[in-house]
């Protein structure tokens, strides 16, 4: 009988063994975390917290567990940035909508305020689902003492925003409450739009090898509010929001007759929350490179003082499109040749597995998993 000896120490194929020891229980653990994660969330607090507003897993959790399970519809189970509907007599297109709210503070930042970011944020859940943004509504939470010139402020900005993103303000409605039961103001608006071509868009169409684009430098945002309210010993007068509508550069994409197959605007919890979702829904992984990730040296600064990774603060003026391998180059060099887009980047690419996680490369040649936080350590961002 022939006895098969062991490696030797140091060896090749002793190193294989070793790393194929380690990797198989590593793959075990991912294959668990990925399966748990598929679960049905569950809601374990009994009264709402900040973190249920602030975009991680717990409003995620509270979405589903309240909801999705008590409203379900075929239309809302897609949990999208915008439902999108058929309705007859539109000739083949669709109908595109959308709800937000903010509740931003302070109301005025370098770069924008509440009612500048209540137009944009309202176009860009539109356009990012391939819709041409039409019309939007908005309904006030007025604090009784608020400053009617703060207001009139307020609503100029909205009419500049909704001039720049060629959208109206076409109704609405006001309520004041009293003094001391709300902060100033709050706004909620509702926007419609057309999508002409056919399920072009869509999280099933996501598929492995996509690459992953990112339209810009992120985390000016709430790196910018953060600093307005004082939250951060830090000058700076160079930091501003990166509020902006994003509707002239998804339809320039779509035009160009590049292979989008899906986009995502990054504004709560940011662009690390945002990939976490498109990978979960997917049932897909995202693989990014830390290098490759877009972020100007001071909000990184705040960032390290705040003990938060950039990834995690918010955008409102910021993209991630799932685009097809061949056209990456061609999506990032249009993206680049527009205002909406000058600092894109290629940050990763879409694998087929382990699905419903995010890794990244980091600089040092290690990966690690980037999960979805808890809540937002950077409440009232938008």
């Amino acid at each position: 009988m022939t006895e098969t000896s062991a490696p030797a120490p140091g060896s090749g194929a002793a190193i294989r063994a070793a790393a194929a020891r380690i990797a198989d229980p590593e793959q075990r653990v991912l294959e668990r975390i990925a399966e748990i994660r598929k679960r049905r969330p569950l809601l374990r607090e009994t009264a709402i917290t900040m973190s249920h507003g602030a975009g991680g897993k717990a409003s995620h959790t509270l979405t589903a567990a309240v909801f999705a399970d008590i409203l379900d519809n075929p239309v809302l189970a897609q949990l999208g940035d915008q439902a999108i509907l058929r309705v007859p007599g539109l000739d083949g297109a669709r109908l595109a909508m959308t709800t937000d709210s903010f509740v931003v503070s302070p109301l005025f930042f370098p770069g924008g305020d509440i009612g500048e970011l209540a137009i944009n944020g309202t176009v860009n859940d539109l356009a990012v689902g391939g819709a041409i943004p039409l019309a939007v509504s908005a309904a006030f939470i007025l604090e009784e003492g608020l400053d009617i010139a703060v207001l009139r402020r307020v609503v100029e900005s909205m009419r500049r925003a909704a001039d720049a993103a060629g959208v109206s303000v076409v109704t609405g409605d006001t309520k004041v409450v009293p003094r001391g039961k709300a902060d100033q103001l709050f706004i909620t608006t509702t926007g419609v739009g057309l999508v002409a071509e056919p399920d072009r868009l869509g999280i099933d169409r996501v598929k492995a090898g996509d690459a992953v684009l990112l339209s810009g430098a992120m985390g000016n945002h709430g790196a910018t509010v953060m600093l307005a309210r004082g939250d951060v010993d830090l000058e700076a007068d160079t930091l501003a929001s990166d509020t902006m509508a994003l509707n002239g550069l998804t339809s320039a994409l779509l035009d160009a007759g590049i292979d989008v197959h899906f986009m995502r605007d990054a504004t709560r919890g940011g662009v690390a929350t945002v990939l976490n979702e498109i990978a979960q829904q997917a049932g897909l992984a995202v693989a990014i490179d830390e290098d490759a990730l877009p972020v100007h040296d001071v909000v990184r600064g705040v960032a390290e003082i705040l003990g938060i990774d950039p990834l995690y603060i918010a955008n409102e003026g910021k993209l991630v499109a799932m685009v097809a391998a061949e056209d990456a180059q061609r999506a990032l060099a249009l993206m680049r040749s527009r205002p909406e887009g000058q600092e894109a980047a290629l940050i990763g690419e879409v694998r087929a597995e382990p699905d419903g996680m995010v890794f990244i490369r980091t600089g040092f040649g290690g990966t690690r998993v980037v999960d979805m936080l808890i809540g937002d350590p950077l409440p009232r961002i938008c």
